[in-house]
């Protein structure tokens, strides 16, 4: 999960559910996860003929959900989600183009190797996928971690990349840097898990089985309305981060941010046209990123979501998508 840059750093998620509810919102209960659907049935419930499947990419199994007919349309989800992150935006999508819904490597389904978590490489495991399901060409949409990869696709793979869309979080650049380790009091919350998860083996130990307080907590500080994600959709999240591999490659994303960062100074500006869909609190700081960052670039708020903007505003997301992908 990422909550960015320099306005959030100074303000925290916790004051922008306050500023966005008018109280701290309240976490649901139950640090337990229940048993929950398999990937399989999960894609079985959605309108739009989507099924679960896997491909081994380099070495790298990779788990997907795609369904839907026409131009593919790779969908990415961050941290700590899955696939499922997009569940209310993939019928909509499916009405007009073949929807890869993938977990990236260390995510839900898909492989936890010991390395490779670095965006440019997780890239790398996209391009392969896309190509070995025969596709020369795909749309990309990515949200929070998955932004950062989508962004490193386009930025890697340009060739293959028609057009590309980046919900509320940019690639990282040196400003992570200047994340702030304490706020003002009555400002909010530092971006504790920024820092937390650059530490080795510590993550793994304290949050191993754990996953749905740190998924709670992350909600009743980033989701304007608590109802927006049931308890089903936290389970789903928990389960898939509650092994100690899983916790360990979701701080290896982070841990990995410094050679991010290198490889960004590298990068010259995309010249596919690039969408920036952008939370009320993150949107000007994302327009200023992008525009810095991109030759074609065009902007959408997101005005009642806090970042979790396929599950707080699915029609927005949605039909931005499909306005921009055409």
């Amino acid at each position: 999960m990422t909550l960015n840059r320099r306005k959030m750093l100074a303000l925290g998620t916790g004051a922008t559910a306050l500023a966005v509810t008018g109280s701290p919102a309240a976490a649901h209960p139950g640090p337990h996860p229940g048993p929950v659907p398999s990937d399989r049935e999960l894609a079985r419930s959605l309108p739009g003929g989507f099924r679960s499947r896997h491909a081994r990419v380099g070495g790298v199994r990779l788990h997907y959900v795609s369904g839907g007919h026409g131009e593919p349309l790779l969908l990415v989800p961050g941290w700590p989600q899955t696939w499922w992150a997009y569940r209310k935006v993939m019928p909509q999508l499916a009405r007009r183009y073949h929807v890869i819904a993938v977990d990236l490597r260390g995510m839900g389904g898909s492989d936890k190797p010991a390395g490779g978590y670095d965006k440019k490489t997780m890239a790398a495991d996209l391009h392969a996928l896309v190509r070995g399901l025969g596709h020369r060409q795909v749309n990309v949409a990515g949200h929070d971690i998955g932004s950062m990869v989508a962004f490193a696709f386009a930025a890697n793979h340009p060739e293959a990349t028609r057009k590309v869309a980046l919900l509320d979080t940019p690639h990282p650049d040196q400003s992570e840097y200047e994340m702030r380790i304490l706020c003002r009091p009555g400002t909010g919350t530092t971006l504790w898990w920024w820092a937390f998860n650059q530490l080795q083996a510590l993550p793994e130990q304290l949050m191993h089985g754990r996953m749905r307080h740190v998924i709670d907590w992350l909600y009743a500080n980033s989701l304007a309305d608590q109802s927006l994600v049931g308890d089903l959709d936290r389970d789903i999240y928990a389960n898939a981060y509650n092994s100690p591999q899983a916790v360990r490659a979701g701080t290896r994303w982070y841990q990995a941010c410094h050679q991010d960062i290198t490889d960004q100074a590298g990068y010259g500006k995309l010249t596919m046209p690039v969408l920036g869909i952008g939370g009320n609190f993150t949107f000007e700081d994302l327009r200023n990123k992008l525009t810095a960052q991109a030759t074609d670039v065009h902007m959408v708020r997101a005005s009642k979501s806090v970042h979790y903007l396929p599950e707080e505003e699915p029609d927005v997301v949605a039909g931005a998508l499909l306005d921009f992908f055409g």
